[in-house]
């Protein structure tokens, strides 16, 4: 566990970077430090590592005060991801990989055999490893950086808005290899973000910091969205936080409808028969059962079969509400799919089910039962992937 104790740090010109500081990050968690500029995020994950040292207070790992250990011996056991990974550009990817190993002393073959066996966990082709960073993506470099700090497998992982410099896309993919990876090894992970939504999707707690560093609230995510401590967490949260909220339940008990449901090869007949006053589209699959697109049965003969697009789709049981909902709001019927995860339909719910299935998941919630559980996880636990 690391533990931050009345921290604080001043610079010479009088401005406090971070203000009287207490946290405690347990082990094999995802602690998020989120803000808005100036509220000292950076400045508290370099004091971790002592790239700055703190003007007061201690900071302690496993009970021991890292100021009476060795500077350089410090950073070594510790990872460190940076925007845009920070690099060798001059080193290929597997020795990038390698370094930290063959400072610690390990023998070449072994550090790059440690190299390759972290490139496949980050999901990085083995053919890139004699490549260097310049001939990578950005989302390929940001894996490597990741796999860098796991190299001499460390306890603790700093990570500085590592992922804040790719696409959204790419952003999300590196979000969920994130959880994965920590869903297998099990860091004690400080992650750095001014990203609200990111701190929400993987973090296990959540400390808003205010401007001049000082703590506002130090929660889990569905807390901090369900109780603000005060309006300045509220207004950083911003106006859409019940919609996030919506990330904490499971699409497990949403009443999905199958009747809409019809393959590909049906006949008008068959497709007119599936069709009700409530439903006025019928969906259309291959043989695999996977979404071709909307009919309506008045288009739907035997001679010309017109299909409006699917539209996105949700795994029910994996992914959240929110998820559900917004696939609901896109739909060009206004009919979200729920699919396994093979992609084959399990059935379709309409934008009131999915509001019905909301308000029961908030009515267990209040009586204590979970809403219904979150993503992945027990009740009032951090949301997985499928948010």
């Amino acid at each position: 566990m690391i533990t931050i104790e009345e921290v604080s740090k001043r610079y010479p010109d009088g401005t406090v970077a971070v203000d009287r500081l207490s946290l405690d990050i347990p082990d094999r968690s995802i602690t998020v430090l989120v803000g808005p500029s100036g509220c000292g995020k950076t400045t508290t994950l370099r004091m971790i590592n002592r790239m700055i040292e703190p003007s007061a207070g201690r900071i302690l790992l496993d009970g021991k005060d890292l100021q009476q250990q060795p500077v350089n011996a410090l950073r070594r056991s510790m990872g460190y991801v940076i925007q845009n990974a920070g690099l060798f550009q001059h080193r290929t990817v597997v020795d990038n990989i390698a370094t930290v190993p063959r400072l610690l002393g390990w023998s070449r073959q072994r550090a790059r055999d440690r190299a390759a066996e972290l490139m496949a966990r980050v999901g990085l082709d083995p053919a890139m490893a004699k490549r260097y960073p310049y001939q990578l993506s950005g989302g390929q470099q940001q894996r490597v950086g990741v796999a860098r700090a796991l190299a001499a497998d460390p306890p603790v992982l700093l990570m500085d808005e590592p992922f804040s410099a790719v696409d959204p896309v790419v952003r999300r993919g590196l979000q969920e290899e994130l959880l994965r990876i920590q869903g297998e090894l099990g860091k004690a992970i400080v992650f750095v973000t001014h990203d609200i939504d990111e701190a929400i999707r993987i973090g296990d707690r959540v400390a808003v910091l205010r401007t001049g560093g000082r703590l506002a609230q130090f929660a889990p995510p569905d807390e901090l969205l369900s109780a603000p401590a005060d309006d300045f967490v509220a207004d950083f949260l911003g106006a859409d936080r019940g919609i996030r909220g919506l990330s904490f339940f499971s699409t497990t008990g949403l009443n999905l409808d199958s009747t809409p449901v019809v393959a590909e090869d049906a006949t008008t007949k068959q497709v007119a028969a599936r069709v009700r006053p409530d439903v006025p589209y019928v969906l259309v699959t291959d043989v695999d059962g996977k979404p071709l697109g909307w009919a309506e049965p008045a288009g739907w003969t035997e001679g010309e079969k017109t299909l409006l697009p699917p539209g996105q789709t949700f795994e029910f049981g994996r992914d959240s509400l929110r998820v559900a909902l917004d696939c609901a709001v896109l739909s060009p019927t206004g009919w979200a799919i729920g699919v396994d995860r093979t992609g084959s339909v399990v059935g379709v719910a309409s934008q009131e089910t999915v509001a019905t299935a909301i308000r029961a998941a908030h009515a267990e919630r209040d009586l204590g039962g979970g809403g219904g559980g979150p993503v992945d996880g027990p009740p009032f636990a951090k949301a997985g992937v499928g948010k």
